[in-house]
């Protein structure tokens, strides 16, 4: 039986492992291999690493840093950073990384994702959609961004997404920007939106702050890809910083009680 995925999200900013609010600010948190070891202990779903700098620097991605990550991690890894090519991309599953994330070279280029399709297999290509609600008090439009929020692409969200998904996407990411390290809960709406349109693996990211909040999500958009950051590094009101992941006990029962098994 299909169920939800509870994914930790680890964001990579010079060599570190980082946490932003609201793309911004990053604090250092520790180092990702070690993450890495912690989640592969406590049995992690699935992972997502981000090189939140490559695309913005115009570098490609960090292979070498790939080729450790791939070494070390015993669950289904997705990375994206820096990917611009179909040759790339598989380069890093030749590495043994399952998914390979692209953003904005997809969004300039979808043909690029029947490329990489071809190369790696759809069920590979993963598309990352940032999105962030319109300037404006009382918005109620969301407008895509890319670059780590600096660049805006006038385009309505939902539509995007199911055109990156006719033109070769084997899974979708929706992050939040607004909700990005705040913790105060998914944006149900938003992902609702997605859900409605989009029949190929679907990821939400951004605002989660507890396993309640995960609860939220699947009982409302069902089988889903729940993604999260702060939730899964910091403890506690003050924040402190501990890997930390649902025990399986724990995800049996949150997966149960959300879809009323």
């Amino acid at each position: 039986m299909l169920r939800p995925r509870i994914i930790p999200c680890l964001l990579i900013h010079q060599g570190g492992l980082v946490k932003t609010q609201g793309f911004k600010d990053p604090k250092y948190v520790g180092d990702p291999i070690n993450a890495v070891k912690i989640f592969n202990e406590k049995e992690s779903d699935e992972l997502i690493v981000l090189d939140i700098d490559a695309t913005v620097l115009g570098r490609e991605p960090d292979f070498g840093l790939i080729a450790k990550l791939a070494a070390e991690c015993r669950m289904p890894l997705c990375y994206g950073g820096g990917v611009k090519t179909a040759d790339q991309a598989a380069r890093i599953v030749d590495m043994g990384v399952e998914k390979v994330a692209v953003s904005a070279a997809a969004i300039a280029n979808p043909a690029l994702l029947s490329e990489m399709a071809a190369a790696v297999g759809r069920q590979s290509v993963v598309v990352v959609v940032d999105v962030r609600k319109r300037s404006g008090l009382f918005s109620k439009e969301y407008e895509v961004c890319t670059n780590n929020g600096k660049t805006v692409h006038k385009t309505d969200p939902v539509a995007l997404a199911k055109q990156l998904q006719d033109a070769g996407a084997g899974e979708i990411v929706i992050n939040s920007i607004d909700r990005d390290g705040f913790m105060q809960g998914y944006d149900l709406d938003l992902a609702s939106q997605f859900r409605a349109v989009l029949k190929v693996p679907l990821t939400i990211m951004g605002g989660a702050g507890s396993l309640e909040h995960v609860g939220h999500l699947v009982s409302s958009l069902g089988v889903v890809g729940a993604a999260a950051g702060s939730l899964f590094v910091f403890k506690g009101k003050y924040r402190a910083v501990l890997i930390n992941y649902p025990t399986p006990a724990q995800k049996y029962q949150l997966c149960r009680d959300a879809l009323e098994i």
